[in-house]
This record gives C-alpha cells, structure tokens and sequence, in this order.
C-alpha cells in the first residue's frame, strides 16, 4: 500500500518560514506529479504549487516568489519551502501523488493526511 506522510507544520510568526514534507511509501512504480494544497477553514481547497517528474514546477499565485516546491526523487520525498509568511497561508497542508504502482496500472492520486500550518500576525 502506498502510504503519503506530511510533517514540517507548526507556528511560525509572519515573515517567518517553514519547510514541509511529504515522503511516499510503499509499491510505487513511478510518480508523475507531486502537489501541495492547502485548505483554511471556511475556505475551498487550492492549489499551492505542482511539480511533475521532469521537474518542472508550477505555484499559485498567492504564493509565487515565497514557496518553493522541491523533490529528492532517491527518497520519494516532496518538499515545500515557505518563506515570508503571511497569516493569510495559515492552512492544512496536503500533499498528493499521482502516481502508479505498477507499470500496468492505472495513474491514481494518493493524499497524505494534513499538517497544520499556523502563521500569527
């Protein structure tokens, strides 16, 4: 089974930093994105930033210049560099994996179970 584990949250003042990850394991034959999103209470879930298997990566805007999305592919590990944060990023952190287990398996996304990121004014 492939199991997704997020770890890196906590409280950090505004203009701080954070580092979250995101380590896949378990029967994985290839990953073809890794993503983070965030959802704060009251709000939809969004999409923070993507990084697919050539490395190419994309970021919201509202987080464009301040995160940075990285992947240590030796260790099926996703990474989320936060600087400068806002307390408008305080959120629940999820990672997920479109990834297949087999090579005549189908493509399917995995979710890891959240990490809570508080940024105090």
């Amino acid at each position: 089974q492939v199991q997704l584990v997020e770890s890196g949250g906590g409280v950090v003042q505004s203009g701080g930093s954070l580092r979250l990850s995101c380590a896949a394991s378990g029967s994985i034959f290839s990953i073809n994105a890794m993503t983070w999103y965030r959802q704060a209470p009251g709000k939809q879930r969004e999409l923070v930033a993507l990084i697919k298997s050539g490395g190419s990566t994309n970021y919201a805007d509202s987080v464009k210049g301040r995160f940075t999305i990285s992947r240590d592919n030796s260790k099926n590990t996703v990474y989320l560099q936060m600087n400068s944060l806002k307390p408008e990023d305080t959120a629940a952190y999820y990672c997920n994996a479109v990834l297949r287990e087999r090579w005549d398996q189908p493509w399917n996304n995995y979710w890891g179970q959240g990490t809570q990121v508080t940024v105090s004014s």
